[in-house]
């Protein structure tokens, strides 16, 4: 395979190589080499392409026969980049202020799995990022291989694609195609939780990384769109998502309790069943009921579910109202925030989750 040729080649437009990454681009583009079909090399090689498709969104703009829907979205994308870094405080640097085209809907497919009688996810550990409860994949089909690869050895599996992530400030991470599929609210909302991710990430703690981004995009819209004298976010319609999380992590409670019951193994897939039968059916009462018949979730609720169904659930929104209790303490300044979010960070793991809960 010539990656090294194919993923290297000139292209005027392409943003200038990161000083950040020069002295990694020699050790990625080995382990694509040394085995493409690999799980790292297939990290690698789909790290690098992305990186070569990259131009400054600057350059974007000023190309008259740029398509014009392109570039007023692109245009609005570098507001709220700035916006993230003079108002909110998050790093000042070239990420999303370069754009990749990716031509697919997502950039990677996370997998997801847990054994069949537990709600736990099996566990990746990676060198930067840590341990986190899913493998990343640049193609679709290469997810859904290992999920059927899993699936055959007896796991639970869930395939999610991704329209975005962060590198967590080692390259410069580009604002993607696949991430322009959503309103300009949610687009400005992925920019500010990205960045989060760069200001702090704390190493094997997937749900205290997303809450804290989850907050800082919550709230940084919330500052967005008043400099923009916009009304703060509808509340109201994140209630039936709220609501769906609810019901899902009650339905993860009730199938912990089963899976450590001393049931049969066929009395314990019964009860599986039912619970998720009943998972259905309360659903179905939140829609018709409370929800107005809005069914924004019944695509979701009606593909098979299974224990790695519920796993992301929580796991963006568990620490929210705990991060907010920090902001308001730190007197809405950000940077206070930030050295007190970090300090929580730091502390150990079971006195961080006591900090944490006193705060909620």
């Amino acid at each position: 395979m010539q990656a090294g040729k194919r993923l290297f080649s000139s292209k005027p437009k392409i943003a200038a190589v990161d000083k950040r990454m020069q002295r990694w681009v020699p050790l990625l583009l080995a382990a694509g080499l040394s085995g493409c079909s690999s799980y790292y090399g297939q990290l690698a090689v789909g790290q690098l392409e992305l990186l070569r498709q990259r131009e400054p969104i600057a350059a974007i703009l000023d190309n008259s026969q740029s398509d014009p829907q392109l570039r007023q979205r692109l245009a609005l994308a570098l507001q709220a980049r700035a916006f993230a870094s003079h108002a909110l405080g998050l790093p000042d640097n070239r990420s999303y202020r370069v754009y990749a085209d990716i031509q697919r809907s997502y950039v990677v497919w996370n997998v997801f799995a847990t054994d069949e009688f537990s709600v736990a996810p099996l566990s990746h550990c990676f060198p930067i990022a840590g341990c986190v409860a899913y493998r990343g994949y640049y193609r679709e089909g290469r997810a859904r291989g290992a999920a059927a690869l899993l699936k055959s050895e007896g796991h639970d599996t869930l395939v999610a694609g991704v329209p975005a992530y962060s590198t967590l400030g080692w390259f410069d991470d580009p604002l993607l195609s696949s991430m322009l599929r959503w309103d300009d609210e949610r687009l400005a909302g992925l920019i500010f939780h990205e960045l989060a991710h760069q200001q702090f990430y704390l190493a094997d703690d997937t749900a205290f990384n997303e809450s804290f981004a989850s907050f800082v995009e919550r709230e940084g819209l919330r500052q967005w769109r008043a400099s923009r004298s916009l009304p703060p976010p509808n509340e109201t319609a994140r209630k039936p998502y709220a609501d769906l999380s609810r019901l899902v992590l009650a339905t993860r409670d009730r199938l912990a309790a089963i899976y450590a019951s001393d049931l049969s193994e066929s009395a314990m897939r019964a009860a599986k069943r039912d619970a998720f039968m009943h998972m259905r059916q309360a659903y179905r009462q939140l829609r018709d009921g409370p929800w107005k018949g809005d069914d924004r979730f019944d695509r979701w609720m009606s593909q098979p579910l299974n224990n790695a169904s519920l796993v992301p659930f929580g796991l963006y929104d568990k620490w929210v109202p705990a991060f907010a209790a920090l902001f308001d303490r730190a007197g809405g300044d950000w940077q206070r925030f930030y050295a007190e979010a970090t300090a929580l960070g730091r502390l150990p793991a079971d006195e961080r989750k006591r900090q944490l809960d006193a705060l909620r």
